[in-house]
């Protein structure tokens, strides 16, 4: 089946996978845990979760790797682990896989500020950043997801070290929250800037994620905005609504029933890959795919 992932979009819908950090709560891991260290110590519940969502109708998955940067781990007591713990999450997922989807290594904000907001400079990050990629594509990865950003510079300097790396595909995805001046970052971007950021920055396909109190109605108009900023092809992986607590749990309230039956309006706005974020399970994007398969 696997060609190239950019030929694969021309005039069709991808679908991609749902959560892979929710997921793993649902089967144990404790909330605030890190998630990255399962690659090595629960290695088989993390490629159960990426066997499910190919079984559920996944052709794009994404790695267990997305606070996986030196500095991320560190704070974890994981930082010496950090080419291991990536390569494997990336090897999980392929052998997940086989050859009936593609992968894409995560990359998330590296947690930090930088400079003069915070001690980071921009250089340090771009090697952080390096590293990681450098060991997802080792792993095996076929490509790089840049996901859940909010800062131009951070989002830069991920897609910069991917494209460093010598990765296949970079796909990066910004994360907004709805106010009064509409769809922006928390840190101020637009949906069309964010697009045109991602773009100029060297992405092949551009998108968002996750984001705060959006429903698919948002995501459609952000998508909307994105095909009117850029000619890339476009992601969208919504959250399963807002999550809500349960004692230390952290649930979201969307089935997959009522996501699935409003998944035509991301692909009426001219998304090309479709999947899901937080909360969303494999069962998630079985429907999706049942609806998609209309």
């Amino acid at each position: 089946m696997k060609g190239s992932l950019i030929d694969a979009l021309d005039g069709h819908i991808l679908l991609a996978d749902g959560a892979i950090g929710t997921e793993l709560q649902r089967r144990g891991l404790e909330p605030g845990a890190c998630a990255e260290s399962w690659n090595t110590g629960r290695p088989d519940q993390v490629q159960a979760v990426h066997r499910d969502y190919v079984e559920a109708g996944a052709r794009l998955l994404t790695t267990n790797s997305f606070r996986g940067t030196r500095y991320a781990l560190a704070g974890f007591g994981l930082a010496e682990q950090t080419v291991e713990l990536n390569r494997r999450a990336a090897e999980l997922a392929k052998a997940a896989a086989g050859d009936r989807a593609w992968i894409l290594g995560s990359i998330g904000p590296f947690g930090g500020f930088l400079m003069p907001m915070g001690e980071t400079s921009v250089d340090q990050l771009y090697s952080w950043f390096l590293e990681q990629v450098s060991a997802l594509l080792e792993g095996g990865a076929d490509g790089i997801v840049v996901e859940t950003m909010a800062a131009r510079e951070e989002v830069e300097t991920a897609i910069r070290a991917a494209r460093a790396a010598g990765a296949a595909v970079v796909a990066a995805a910004m994360t907004f929250e709805k106010g009064r001046e509409g769809h922006r970052t928390m840190m101020g971007v637009t949906a069309g800037d964010a697009a045109r950021v991602m773009a100029g920055a060297g992405a092949d396909i551009v998108g968002t994620n996750c984001g705060t109190g959006l429903i698919i109605r948002d995501y459609a108009h952000i998508v909307t905005q994105f095909r009117e900023a850029v000619s890339a092809p476009i992601l969208v992986r919504p959250n399963a609504g807002a999550p809500q607590l349960a004692g230390d749990r952290v649930y979201y309230t969307q089935s997959p029933e009522a996501m699935a039956s409003e998944i035509s309006a991301l692909v009426s706005a001219g998304a090309r890959i479709i999947g899901g974020c937080c909360g969303t399970t494999p069962e998630h994007i079985r429907a999706f795919a049942r609806e998609l398969g209309k």
